[in-house]
């Protein structure tokens, strides 16, 4: 195909609609705009997208595209799904080792590794399955370490209005592996504390206990 080839296949697909009284689809609009551009990128890096192994690589990526940003088109509402249950228990909640993977802002290149979660209820608790699928929404997203981090913390602070809330996330950055200063194992570690356990050092310590033990 050719550039003018996905103006074609963008302009049918609006006919299409129209002929059938369908309102316009931002996504076949969105999906046919990255084919184009992804060729576009072959083309000015010196690559033939036309040759067999890249035929369909444009199609490729914007379907990868669609999965790993599915965090923007997630509804918090309907994602908790009212997985939320008054309870008497005020000690601390700790869920570690959540693996996540989510794409760097600055070069659209990987950064994964995983996140540890806690909270002290404050009269309620959220479904345990809920804490990793937030940790997800907020990974499927254009993003920086730092601020994924402080977003997970701050939505379950919001959404729970618990007496403290806990997050640390440790990743591994492509962008920094494969490009730049190419050092294939640093790490980044990233935390945010809101409550007692910013505002409490043995709150704090016992969590950063918890998720060093290996049980």
């Amino acid at each position: 195909m050719t550039l003018l080839d996905y103006s074609t296949m963008l302009n049918e697909s609006e006919t299409k609609l129209t002929q059938l009284n369908l309102p316009p689809s931002p996504e076949r609009h969105a999906q046919i705009n990255i084919q184009a551009s992804v060729h576009n990128i072959l083309e000015n890096i010196g690559e033939q997208p036309q040759r067999e192994g890249l035929l369909r690589t444009p199609e490729r990526v914007a379907r990868m595209f669609n999965e790993l940003t599915e965090g923007y088109h997630v509804d918090p509402e309907k994602m908790i799904n009212g997985a939320l249950f008054e309870v008497d228990y005020d000690d601390m909640v700790n869920v570690k080792d959540i693996d996540f993977y989510s794409l760097c802002e600055h070069h659209l290149l990987p950064f994964y590794g995983q996140a540890h979660v806690a909270y002290i209820p404050n009269g309620k608790v959220i479904g345990l399955s809920k804490i990793p699928r937030i940790v997800e929404m907020f990974a499927r997203r254009l993003q920086i370490q730092e601020q994924m981090t402080s977003q997970i913390a701050n939505f379950l602070h919001s959404t729970l209005q618990p007496q403290g809330v806990a997050v640390v996330v440790e990743g591994m950055h492509m962008c920094s592996m494969m490009r730049g200063v190419k050092k294939a194992n640093a790490s980044m570690k990233t935390s945010k504390m809101l409550g007692a356990f910013k505002d409490d050092d043995k709150t704090r310590r016992e969590f950063i206990t918890h998720i060093n033990t290996n049980s």
